[in-house]
């Protein structure tokens, strides 16, 4: 395989380029170049636009195909790995992701008549109508779902003792059901585990949301009455302070970013594969081709896009395909894939015979019926007229 081979699990298919025009029109490239330009001079975005400022560096490792990324990982190693993910490691749970057309969560919301798909996560639309987005949560509620194979790998990272930090986009909480720590986790846009009051900010945990939820109860505050909102970053709000004051710590001498499951284009979270330094290899584990200057207006083609189909390319590789199939084969070249199905088995048995309980345990809190059709509560209430 080449230096810059892109690994996939099915053939790709292929276009030619155009070759370049004599004519006097500006080609796309130039007019894209241009704009990059103005974006990097005016807001800063891109990196320098100077060519003498450009600085050469050799190949991190001198195969950076898929392969030869997997080799040079088995022979040599890394100490400080920095995950970051999105939507696509949770949707083999039977999660949607939010953009993919036809299946994504922006595409199924027609039900819920929202002036706009994203007005679901709008804090200013909840304000006025919280209704449709607690309908939505209780199809996503965490519980519902067991983590995939990319998310126990992760898992299995931190216990080989290789993980600096994750980052995730998810509000699903599935990397917290893996066992992975509290202190490695970095949920950006928050999540369900913990839930505050919009008005006095009161908190409430997990299983209280859930009950509201689940018992079809808008969700009120006990002490003021305002609604109470699960702590999942809206349109409008900001992020956890962790996902700021973490990254100069994580990426300082971290030698392996490893990107699955995002689009990179929602800022600020796809800013991260900026952060490590220039010996850190980046690997992307996706269906598509993302990161990319051409699909991403304010990258810098030769700074901070991922370069892993240029000939420029000193450290990127790709495999593009399901998340959990590249783990899975990631694994098996490293030699982890019966430590990692074990780990998968293990810590799922113990969710379900976790939730086989908890089911139980809301059965018997259900008023009981007898053959006359008379709920236990029922005869309480009879009773107690008499």
């Amino acid at each position: 395989m080449g230096d810059v081979e892109v690994k996939k699990e099915e053939q790709p298919t292929t276009t030619s380029n155009s070759s370049s025009s004599d004519h006097d029109e500006e080609a796309p490239d130039d007019t894209m170049d241009k704009v990059r330009r103005f974006f990097a001079n005016t807001l800063h975005l891109g990196g320098s636009t100077d060519a003498k400022e450009e600085v050469k560096v050799e190949k991190v490792i001198p195969d950076l195909s898929f392969d030869g990324f997997a080799e040079h990982w088995r022979v040599h190693g890394f100490r400080k790995i920095v995950t970051m993910v999105g939507a696509g490691i949770s949707t083999s749970a039977g999660i949607p992701d939010f953009r993919s057309p036809g299946s994504g969560l922006y595409s199924n919301l027609k039900k819920y008549e929202l002036p706009h798909p994203t007005a679901i996560f709008d804090l200013d639309y909840f304000e006025k109508n919280p209704a449709p987005f607690f309908a939505l949560a209780k199809e996503l509620y965490p519980g519902s779902f067991i983590p995939t194979p990319a998310h126990y790998f992760i898992r299995l990272l931190n216990d080989k003792g290789l993980l600096q930090r994750h980052y995730t986009q998810n509000i699903d909480t599935l990397d917290r059901l893996t066992g992975l720590p509290e202190d490695k986790i970095i949920e950006a846009h928050g999540s369900f585990h913990t839930n505050h009051c919009i008005k006095c900010r009161k908190e409430y945990d997990l299983d209280w949301m859930k009950a509201e939820i689940f018992a079809d109860r808008l969700p009120k505050c006990q002490k003021c009455k305002g609604v109470v909102k699960p702590d999942i970053v809206f349109f409008g709000e900001n992020l956890p302070k962790r996902f700021y004051s973490s990254p100069d710590e994580d990426f300082e001498d971290c030698d392996l970013l490893i990107i699955m499951g995002t689009s990179l284009e929602v800022q600020p979270f796809a800013s991260l594969v900026w952060r490590p330094g220039p010996r850190c290899i980046r690997l992307l584990i996706n269906r598509d081709a993302v990161g990319q200057a051409s699909s991403v207006l304010f990258m810098d083609p030769n700074t901070r896009s991922l370069l892993f189909d240029k000939p420029n390319n000193t450290r990127d590789v790709a495999f593009l395909g399901d998340c959990d199939a590249g783990v899975m084969a990631l694994a098996k070249a490293l030699g982890w894939d019966k430590e990692l199905e074990q780990l998968i088995t293990s810590e799922r048995g113990k969710l379900s015979g976790s939730q086989k309980s908890e089911e139980l345990q809301q059965d018997k809190e259900k008023p009981q019926s007898d053959p006359d059709g008379v709920t236990s509560g029922d005869r309480d209430k009879k009773d107690a007229s008499l």
